[in-house]
């Protein structure tokens, strides 16, 4: 069983670096062209396997990603949002190490906004699903989220989600070897 995720493509905020939580805002052209990329690398790495379930945000970004990418979905879940930035959405972290010294979203509060505990149960939810399916799983979702699930997937404590990068437009790939969870392929990037 295998699981592909697809970051949508680029906002811009995420050309920014603005964190893009709960604000619903569309693709850029380029990353309209991503998407359409994205979709054709994603056709070639799935070698004509039918995915058993296609799971997208309900954000427009990862909507009209997975719609021009060319897949059909088949449940528009909260489950796969991205994180919650609270009152630091829309800010950068620069803007945000003004006023706290080194943060990252990996080790500091969001205030009013999710922790790493809700969306590491989030993602764990998810891969529990992932799990219980018979053929491959799609998840169309964001930057963050990814990364967690990621780290859900093989085990790890959302924190670790830190060490793998997914750009936009970006695929990963999960997969087991003889029952052990393994990331198989990170941020193949579209076309």
């Amino acid at each position: 069983m295998t699981v592909f995720i697809l970051r949508h493509g680029q906002t811009a905020w995420s050309e920014s670096g603005q964190h893009t939580g709960i604000t619903d805002i569309p693709l850029t052209p380029d990353g309209e062209n991503q998407a359409r990329a994205a979709g054709k690398t994603l056709a070639a790495l799935r070698d004509g396997s039918r995915p058993a379930l296609v799971l997208s945000s309900p954000r427009q970004r990862a909507l009209r990603t997975a719609e021009l990418a060319g897949l059909t979905v088949t449940e528009v879940t909260e489950d796969v949002r991205e994180w919650d930035y609270g009152d630091y959405e829309g800010l950068t972290t620069p803007h945000i190490r003004e006023t706290v010294p080194g943060w990252t979203v990996w080790t500091h509060p969001c205030p009013g906004g999710e922790t790493a505990g809700q969306i590491g149960e989030r993602a764990a939810a998810v891969v529990h699903r992932a799990r219980a399916t018979d053929r491959g799983v799609i998840i169309v979702g964001h930057g963050h989220f990814s990364r967690v699930f990621i780290a859900a997937w093989l085990g790890q404590p959302p924190g670790a989600g830190v060490h793998f990068g997914l750009d936009a437009a970006g695929i990963a790939v999960l997969g087991d070897e003889r029952g052990e969870p393994q990331l198989q392929r990170l941020n193949i990037p579209p076309g």
